[in-house]
């Protein structure tokens, strides 16, 4: 089989954690006969240096053109002091509206071998974390009107929080359809006490529950999704909220298992076009040093392949092979802890180890 992958590398690790996740996809192509033909765009500060502007509508073509996009992170310190309307991260929103990536899949699994990094310890996860976070995307206060205007004598800002009911039941589907092939129970995140898009969105989502009466349904207000992320986060198997809850909460459930390095993500169309990345930022303060952990966009391509491709055995084998060198006591830097025992590597060897385990 043969795809085509427009890759954005970005800025900071980007391009080194982008780096080993083509060299697993290489291995994948080698062992399960595809072939993955790459295009290369530039995004983010990259594409600012070089052109002006985040992406180029010409890389905006080449996203929408595509099997799949694959992301590294952008930003980073020396584009912060420029045009907020040309900052790196715009070109993160315009890609997600412009592909239609409505619906973002966070997965947040506890690895086993990991369980002594978690800021919970084993006393707050003894039975284990395998949570799907499905986060709206395209929607809500990050797409509203923006606008900063003079009141009363002074500066005054406000952002527009919008949903219709066609957004909230895409995104209630894909949730629901993801609960299905869990375990087969939904928590539906919003603020529906104080904020009418919230309401709208609990009203949408329990018609939809109906729907799917074979999938046990649950609203819960955020800020006690936050608190019970801390007390009890086994309670939870798939999570689905609007945009800005889903961006919080996210980093919070992903945090949870010791190393938001460790986190892959995937941005999903209503077709099979998806783009995929780790759920960290650019990390710009040790860009170049080969330091990285590059198991969060590794596990991303695995997300590509089994979501985009529909390769579920060589989904599996990267996951298993992910899994395999953590068992044989390999780690980066972040998720070393003070254990004497582990054995320390680099981004580049990680990468090259979880190879080894696909040959």
């Amino acid at each position: 089989m043969n795809k085509k992958i427009t890759v954005l590398k970005g800025d900071g690790i980007g391009p080194e954690i982008v780096d080993e996740a083509l060299k697993v996809l290489d291995k994948i192509g080698e062992k399960f006969g595809h072939t993955f033909d790459k295009d290369f765009v530039d995004i983010g500060g990259a594409s600012i240096d070089k052109f002006g502007v985040p992406i180029t509508d010409e890389g905006l073509e080449r996203c929408k053109n595509c099997d799949s996009v694959l992301l590294g992170a952008v930003g980073g310190p020396k584009w912060d002091v420029i045009d907020p309307a040309k900052r790196p991260e715009k070109a993160l929103l315009k890609v997600r509206s412009e592909l239609g990536l409505f619906a973002n899949l966070r997965p947040t699994k506890m690895f086993a071998q990991l369980k002594g990094a978690s800021p919970l310890k084993e006393t707050g996860i003894k039975d284990g974390l395998d949570l799907m976070m499905v986060r709206e995307l395209t929607g809500g206060i990050y797409f509203g009107e923006h606008k900063t205007f003079e009141q009363n004598g002074e500066e005054a800002a406000s952002d527009l929080m919008f949903y219709s009911e066609h957004e909230i039941e895409r995104i209630g589907r894909v949730a629901f359809e993801t609960a299905r092939k869990r375990g087969k129970k939904v928590h539906s995140v919003d603020k529906a006490n104080v904020l009418d898009s919230s309401k709208l969105w609990r009203k949408v989502m329990h018609r939809l529950a109906e729907e799917y009466s074979d999938v046990e349904y649950s609203d819960i207000l955020v800020d006690n999704t936050a608190m019970q992320l801390i007390r009890n986060p086994g309670q939870f198997d798939v999570i689905v909220t609007e945009n800005m809850f889903g961006d919080i909460l996210s980093d919070e459930a992903s945090m949870l298992t010791g190393s938001i390095g460790m986190m892959p993500s995937a941005s999903l169309s209503s077709s099979t076009l998806g783009m995929y990345e780790p759920i960290h930022g650019s990390a710009p303060d040790i860009a170049g040093m080969n330091i990285a952990n590059p198991l969060g966009t590794i596990l991303s391509v695995a997300m590509m392949l089994r979501y985009s491709f529909d390769m579920i055995e060589e989904a599996d084998a990267v996951e298993k092979a992910v899994d395999e060198v953590l068992t044989d006591g390999y780690r980066t830097g972040d998720i070393a802890g003070k254990d004497e025992n582990v054995k320390k590597v680099t981004c580049s060897e990680m990468g090259d180890l979880v190879c080894s385990k696909l040959g």
